[in-house]
């Protein structure tokens, strides 16, 4: 099991635009679940890992977002209308041990920003993230960097242009990795 996140940003630096939107929605590439190489991004991936703020808006999308995969939630209360087979924690240790006793085997999905990417990063259980540069300037949003410690340790491991002028750039996240609280590294 890998836990892997996917971020687009601006080429300035932002991951999401001025107005709270992900960067990738300004994109005027991006087709919803298939572009900027996210299906292959996918391809081994058995569950979703995420903070609430991501997850909530899904409450009310016309159609699943996560029709194939198990979903954790990071929240402090169970938000209403949470489908009965999603897993819901308020401490991340807790959640990180419940993601993986329900693993088969399969990759996770870190879905979120800066705030749940960091938290899950300073477990030392982010293993590698990817950035998907869009040709955009934004001049404004969030930024990724205030979630991570600048000694996050990232392994530049691969780099591949997109359609449109984006370009992917995968690190690995191994070397910057902490055991959890009361677990030898061997059991990360």
């Amino acid at each position: 099991m890998r836990i892997k996140s996917r971020m687009s940003t601006s080429a300035d630096g932002y991951v999401t635009t001025p107005a709270g939107w992900p960067a990738l929605t300004a994109d005027p590439a991006f087709v919803p679940g298939q572009s900027h190489g996210i299906r292959e991004f996918l391809d081994g991936c058995e569950a979703a890992l995420m903070g609430r703020t991501t997850f909530e808006p899904a409450l009310n999308n016309d159609r699943w977002p996560w029709p194939d995969l198990d979903v954790f939630v990071l929240a402090s209360h169970r938000p209403a209308g949470t489908p009965d087979h999603v897993v819901t924690e308020s401490d991340p240790v807790r959640l990180l041990e419940a993601v993986r006793a329900a693993n088969r085997g399969g990759d996770v999905h870190l879905i979120g920003g800066p705030r749940t990417i960091g938290t899950f990063h300073a477990l030392g259980a982010l293993d590698r993230l990817e950035l998907v540069v869009l040709p955009l300037l934004f001049g404004g949003g969030m930024q990724l960097t205030p979630g991570l410690d600048p000694a996050a340790g990232l392994a530049f491991e691969s780099q591949r242009a997109l359609p449109g002028g984006a370009v992917e750039i995968a690190y690995s996240c191994e070397g910057s990795r902490a055991p959890l609280p009361g677990r030898p590294a061997s059991q990360r």
